[in-house]
């Protein structure tokens, strides 16, 4: 993958992030965050069937996604920080959904996503859950880096 190709995913899932975040707080309608989101950024550098295959596909896999990650928190998913909520569907669907991704580069940007958007050590909160769901979900994947 090149260099813009990654900054083009990179791009989609920070607003996928954001519009994510906008449906589980205001539960509008995607296709009028998505319009919204369209119109007010730049989408040329974007990776925009990626954004938009976040933005539908989280809603769309929401009880599997929070199925897989739920053993692994030490609290309710309602008891969930918001953003650290839409950081884990976020990327608990790209760990299940999007195979080609490797799990280092999911984890990393939640990271990022985290420390940006989230509580102040919400990116360690994120990452545990992440590393170990991926242990799950990606057993060969990691197998084959230790």
């Amino acid at each position: 993958m090149d260099k813009e190709s990654i900054r083009g995913k990179r791009r989609a899932r920070r607003l996928a992030l954001q519009a994510l975040y906008q449906w589980h707080m205001t539960h509008a309608e995607l296709n009028e965050i998505d319009a919204q989101f369209r119109a007010v950024n730049n989408m040329d550098r974007v990776d925009t069937p990626y954004f938009t295959s976040l933005l539908y596909g989280v809603p769309k896999e929401i009880k599997a996604i929070e199925t897989a990650f739920a053993s692994f928190l030490d609290r309710l998913v309602n008891e969930l920080n918001p953003i650290e909520l839409t950081v884990l569907r976020l990327s608990t669907f790209e760990l299940m959904y999007h195979p080609e991704i490797p799990f280092s580069v999911i984890l990393d940007e939640a990271v990022m996503l985290s420390k940006e958007y989230g509580s102040q050590d919400g990116h360690r909160y994120v990452n545990g859950v992440l590393h170990n769901l991926a242990k799950q979900l990606r057993t060969v994947e990691m197998n084959r880096l230790t």
